[in-house]
């Protein structure tokens, strides 16, 4: 919500209304709003104590199991370029860049751990709730550097590049990162599941529908970009009071 609607508030002040490929935005706001309803549908069962309630383990694992199938299965169409789309030459061979990555994947995780413990004083003196580091935080510091590449592809006017940078950024933490841990936990103590707070279960759903209506049409506005942060805002403001 914060990325998308910056960028398209940066991009549409300086070249008015912004425009990229509908289909493949259809594609990703519809396993947006998908991935959404699927990580909600635990924690709305144990809200309204339903019989699957009784079973929230079984569930986040089964939802787990369509959200990652469903990563496996689309995986292929994103990897392929738009009609149209031109490429630089690369400039690191395969081997480099996965070792690049893998390097840096490993550093970001131990500055994270860094990063969230320095955090917790400053969550106890401000009485802003875990949550809210997390949520907000937590969440822009650790993708910092997508944000900004995300936003400055839109000054540029490359939307199709900005919105699968920012959008698929969020899909494939839906789709892949998070079952990998449902299932991965299964291998501690501590059994993990999909069950959250129902109101963030309620904002994840909202948060899909709302982007899925602005990107499908293909283009961007400031306007709906200034729709977009406003929304954020009040998500953050609803997690921020703490004990």
């Amino acid at each position: 919500m914060l990325v998308l609607g910056v960028a398209f508030v940066v991009g549409g002040l300086k070249h008015g209304t912004q425009r990229f490929s509908s289909e493949r935005a259809r594609a990703v706001s519809m396993l947006a709003v998908l991935a959404a309803a699927t990580m909600a549908i635990p924690s709305l069962a144990n809200e309204f104590h339903a019989p699957a309630a009784a079973h929230a383990e079984a569930l986040s694992l089964i939802c787990a199991g369509v959200l990652l199938t469903l990563f496996v299965l689309t995986l292929p169409t994103f990897l392929r370029s738009a009609p149209g789309e031109e490429h630089a030459p690369a400039r690191w061979s395969t081997t480099l860049t996965a070792i690049v990555l893998a390097i840096a994947g490993a550093s970001a995780a131990l500055t994270s751990d860094w990063f969230v413990t320095a955090l917790t004083p400053a969550i106890h003196t401000l009485h802003m709730s875990e949550e809210f580091a997390g949520l907000v935080i937590v969440a822009i510091a650790g993708n910092a550097v997508e944000n900004v590449v995300g936003i400055q592809l839109a000054a540029r006017n490359k939307m199709d590049f900005a919105v699968s940078v920012i959008v698929n950024s969020s899909l494939q933490i839906a789709l892949a990162l998070t079952p990998v841990i449902v299932f991965a936990s299964l291998l501690f103590s501590t059994h993990l599941t999909l069950v959250f707070p129902t109101l963030l279960a309620l904002v994840l759903l909202i948060s899909g529908i709302l982007g899925a209506l602005i990107v499908n049409d293909g283009e961007s506005t400031w306007q709906e970009g200034a729709v977009l942060v406003g929304f954020y805002v009040v998500i953050a403001a609803s997690f921020w009071w703490g004990t």
